[in-house]
Order: C-alpha cells, then structure tokens, then sequence
C-alpha cells in the first residue's frame, strides 16, 4: 500500500506546481498551488503518487537535503531545471498530474475561451488539421507479422 505524502512533500509539491505554472494576473489565471486546484491535484496523485513521491526525493537531493519550498527563488528555478533536464518516468507523472488538474479547472478553461463543462455529451468543436500528413505513415509497411 503506497504512503500518502508527508508535510513536507507536500509543500515541496506546492512550490514546484506554482513553479510550474505560476498565476497570471494578465489573464486572470491562477497558478498550480492555488488553494482549489492543488486540493485536486492531492486528490488526484492516484497511480503517480510513488512516481511523484520519487521526482520530489529527487528535488530534494538536488537540492542538496534541503526542502525545496524552503529554497530561495532563484536557487529553486535552478534545481527545477535540472530536474526537467534530468526527464524520467517521475518528472512526466509529476507534471502530468499538475497538468491535468490545472486544466480541468473553471477559471483556467474560462481564459481559454472554453465552456467550462466536460467534453461529453455536447461535445467540443474541434478544428480539422492537415490529414496528409499521414500518408507517409499509411504508405509505411505493417510493423507487425502476421500471425498464422
């Protein structure tokens, strides 16, 4: 059974979600550690929370022990770098879960012009794109063999 996250990873997670996706008063956003879309994002670690757990250990020993919200500006920006520079399994479940919960929220999807509302039963209109480009991928052999 995985363990929740302890105080500490949970401010460590705070900070780097409002890192991440800091608020914007020029378009009336909020960043990643507001209050209602952070609660979503502790609610949400679901299956990612050991990768989470581990990208935050990361973050720490990066941070050479220290916490990473108690890291000044600057120095967080740096190590915040060097984990993305360093990619990996944690670092994508990591910014997925921040990603995903930011994205469902009403005041975010307002600023972007959407209906706040799920995509389904009404649907989205979504806007057609250039389907040639797959013909080198249709003209492309099987990858696969055949089976008897």
């Amino acid at each position: 059974m995985t363990q929740p996250l302890s105080a500490v990873e949970i401010d460590d997670l705070r900070a780097f979600a409002g890192m991440m996706i800091p608020a914007s008063p020029a378009y009336g956003v909020p960043g990643a550690d507001d209050p209602t879309i952070f609660t979503d994002i502790l609610a949400n670690l679901g299956r990612d929370r050991d990768d989470v757990a581990a990208a935050l250990r990361r973050l720490k020993e990066l941070a050479g022990g220290m916490t990473f919200a108690g890291l000044p500006a600057e120095r967080r920006q740096a190590v915040g770098e060097t984990l993305r520079a360093e990619g990996g399994l944690p670092l994508a479940a990591l910014t997925r879960v921040i990603l995903l919960c930011y994205y469902r929220d009403d005041r975010v999807m307002g600023s972007l012009g959407q209906e706040p509302r799920p995509p389904f039963p009404k649907g989205h209109t979504v806007e057609q794109g250039d389907w040639s480009l797959l013909d080198p991928v249709k003209k492309r052999p099987p990858l696969w063999r055949r089976v008897p």
